[in-house]
């Protein structure tokens, strides 16, 4: 299994101005950990809307590559987004779905994938051809540059532990959104 923060670390040390959208709870709590920018937004209280901002994004900056964080119990909850993201296919997006196979901030209640539900399965259903299902954090050291450098749009199935996450960025909605369009170069 992958530690969901060492590999949100790994992620950010090879980016650098690329926005991030990070899903409510763990995936966000984890990039605040890793490194806190501009370019990171921040989802407060919308479990599931990580992959339609991050999709949204992707078609109005072709010029920027996007990447999602999301968790298995949020896209589970928008399953739809994955439908529309392989219809639209932007090239630019990349969706990283850290799968614990638990609702791990509500008290750790299994999820689907626990379960007969496989994500990158659902993924190749919807549409998507670029589908990978990661286990160990060898394994996604190894595909990151591919998926980095190769066009998408990419699924990516990071099987991961149940590891806490350290960080809490702002929980000023305002304040995210503000700086995260003047990162990209956004008017208010």
């Amino acid at each position: 299994m992958i530690n969901r923060l060492e590999a949100t670390q790994y992620l950010m040390r090879h980016l650098t101005n690329e926005p991030v959208i990070a899903s409510c709870g763990n995936p966000k709590y984890d990039l605040f950990s890793a490194e806190d920018r501009k370019e990171n937004f921040y989802m407060w209280n919308s479990m599931g809307m990580a992959s339609s901002t991050g999709l949204g994004l992707a078609l109005a900056r072709p010029d920027k590559k996007v990447i999602i964080l999301d968790g298995d119990g949020a896209i589970l909850m928008n399953l739809n987004s994955l439908t529309t993201a392989a219809s639209k296919s932007p090239p630019n997006l990349i969706h990283i779905i850290w799968d614990n196979r638990s609702y791990q901030i509500t008290g750790g209640q299994a999820t689907h994938t626990a379960g007969k539900a496989n994500l990158a399965q659902i993924a190749r259903g919807a549409g998507f051809e670029k589908v990978l299902t990661l286990d160990t954090l060898e394994a996604f050291k190894q595909a990151l540059p591919k998926v980095l450098s190769e066009p998408g749009p990419w699924v990516v199935v990071a099987i991961t532990d149940n590891c806490g996450a350290p960080g809490r960025p702002p929980k000023s909605p305002t304040y995210i959104k503000h700086r995260f369009m003047e990162a990209l170069g956004s008017r208010r």
